[in-house]
């Protein structure tokens, strides 16, 4: 085993633990405020800047454009409000999600039944989750992964792994084969090609693998396993379902910031807009604990969550946004 086989487990045991503890034994929550609390938009990626040039169009523009697609679409508005009712958020969240994804890394389509077309186009393709001929499937079962508990919920188990990627395998050489310095998911989970996310919901395939309990438990949708890429596809790009994981991802981001670091976020949509693009929700949440504990320790307030550029564009627009979806 490469690395140092102490530091994973402490860090995979760490995930278990802070992760599942009950509300009664994590910290005081604290609402996080509605709105930014940065007062000029964070510096936007330069990715995003050449593929929206790259389309020969403009962020104001394709804000526009989901935000019209939204506002126009009272079955996709009702499908919205429906998911979020089941998943117990406001459905300000889901809509902020959808417009940042469609502002800043792709373009959406002018109608709700493209996106329908469009994963039906995919059915037929024959496809693995796998990095240079070694199958996702089997790479998880090698030693390293034997501190992830295969029946633990998917949120668990998947989030395990992704530790113990990032400890043990993450741009290092392990049993004579190299290994990107790369996100577990951008590694395996992108079979056709790199920073690749699909449908309405721009969701990564690794992202509807961690959260196929929750929605089959709450959406009685079949669960996902990664020995069959297609179904993950159909998943998470056909609207019905990928709201469905939206929905999922963004409770998740919730509790874990709400029983890891204490902070309600329920009410401000540009954080879990943030936390849906930047994924890692529970470790971001353990990092934010971490560095308020310090700063307790020191006799200083602690940090508030901070949005990044991509949620402070919901927060700007919330007004806006709200309005469009009342009933």
């Amino acid at each position: 085993m490469s690395g140092n086989p102490l530091t994973t487990v402490i860090a995979i045991v760490t995930v278990f633990v802070l992760s599942l503890a009950p509300l009664s034994q994590a910290i005081a929550v604290e609402l996080a405020p509605p709105g930014n609390r940065n007062a000029e938009q964070p510096d936007i990626p330069g990715a995003s800047k050449r593929r929206t040039k790259a389309s020969k169009t403009s962020f104001d523009r394709k804000y526009e454009k989901i935000r019209d697609l939204i506002a126009e679409d009272k079955k996709l508005r009702n499908k919205i409000h429906k998911v979020s009712e089941r998943y117990e958020i406001d459905p300000i969240h889901i809509v902020g999600a959808l417009v940042g994804e469609h502002t800043y890394n792709v373009d959406a389509y002018d109608h709700l039944q493209t996106y329908y077309v469009k994963a039906v186009s995919y059915a037929g393709e024959r496809f693995r989750f796998e990095y240079d001929g070694e199958t996702v499937v089997d790479f998880v079962t090698r030693p390293q992964f034997e501190v992830c508990d295969e029946d633990a919920d998917s949120a668990v188990l998947w989030s395990c792994r992704e530790e113990v990627w990032e400890a043990e395998f993450r741009g290092k050489t392990v049993d004579g084969k190299s290994f990107p310095k790369d996100r577990f998911g951008a590694v395996f989970f992108q079979p056709f090609y790199a920073g690749q996310t699909f449908g309405l919901g721009q969701l990564n395939p690794l992202t509807a693998l961690i959260h196929t309990d929750r929605v089959h438990k709450v959406s009685r949708l079949p669960k996902l396993r990664a020995s069959n890429a297609a179904q993950v596809y159909k998943a998470i790009m056909e609207p019905d379902s990928t709201l469905a994981f939206m929905a999922a991802s963004i409770a998740d981001s919730i509790d874990n910031y709400r029983d890891i670091a204490g902070f309600d976020i329920s009410q401000n949509p540009g954080l879990t807009a943030t936390l849906y693009n930047v994924g890692n929700s529970a470790r971001r949440a353990r990092e934010l604990a971490e560095t308020n504990r310090k700063r307790k320790s020191r006799g200083q307030k602690p940090l508030l969550p901070k949005e990044n550029y991509y949620g402070w564009l919901v927060n700007d627009h919330e007004e806006e946004l709200r309005a469009m979806i009342e009933r």
